[in-house]
């Protein structure tokens, strides 16, 4: 087993060091993808993050349950409910994103969504609350005011969106379900691995471990880093 597992080892880290045409169309595969879910998550998540804090409106604790709930959803019954929007059946068949990379930034965005607002929620949370307000009493926007209290908050927020890539790059559910690990088209790191796993054919997978190890190790020093630029600021 020692033999095999090194051999696949040596194997492995050859074909990324070779620039293996397969492997890292994988890896830059899963890697656009997550990142498009992670803007869009961004996107959508720091002003509904800002909104949750700063205002009242009926139901504002209801939604707060609500995205703290999805936080662990699992990623099938992602997969799952959107399989049956877009295939071609679905409200949405006609856009016809079932098994392509679309689908599967579709998925991670939904799946992202709840733990980038819930990360940043509790960063702005602990923020005083005198930024916005002295802001506005200099008579700035309200957009204006929002810049303000986001960039002081920036460390936090990019620490959010480092933990969330780092969930989405490792998720495989939504990626098997939605893309269909279509070889040269739909197939990310997680998928590919458990695919090759499956053939007994570990080199490949072996492979995008290591990468998927080295995301892993460096998101870490990311929001490690950011982390504590957090804690030197307060």
């Amino acid at each position: 087993m020692g033999d095999i597992l090194l051999q696949g080892l040596t194997a492995g880290l050859t074909m990324i060091f070779s620039g293996d045409a397969e492997l890292f169309g994988i890896v830059f595969l899963s890697l656009r993808c997550t990142a498009l879910a992670c803007l869009g998550a961004s996107l959508v998540g720091i002003p509904l993050a800002f909104a949750l804090v700063n205002y009242a409106f009926p139901g504002k604790r209801g939604v707060i349950i609500f995205l703290s709930s999805l936080q662990a959803l699992p990623t099938v019954v992602v997969g799952l409910f959107l399989y049956v929007f877009i295939s071609r059946r679905g409200i949405f068949g006609h856009w016809d994103m079932l098994y392509s990379w679309k689908a599967i930034a579709l998925g991670q965005l939904i799946l992202l969504l709840p733990i980038v607002t819930m990360f940043i929620l509790a960063a702005l949370s602990r923020l005083d609350e005198r930024y916005r307000e002295t802001a506005l009493t200099l008579g700035a926007a309200e957009w204006q005011a929002a810049l303000a209290v986001m960039r002081e908050a920036r460390f936090a927020i990019i620490a959010a969106l480092c933990t969330a890539f780092g969930r989405g790059i490792a998720e495989v559910g939504v990626s098997m379900m939605l893309g269909g690990n279509i070889k040269g088209y739909t197939r990310t790191m997680t998928t590919a691995m458990a695919l090759e796993y499956d053939k007994g054919e570990f080199t490949l997978a072996l492979a995008l471990g290591i990468v998927l190890l080295l995301v892993s190790f460096l998101l870490n020093a990311v929001l490690a880093f950011f982390q504590g630029r957090v804690g030197d600021t307060k």
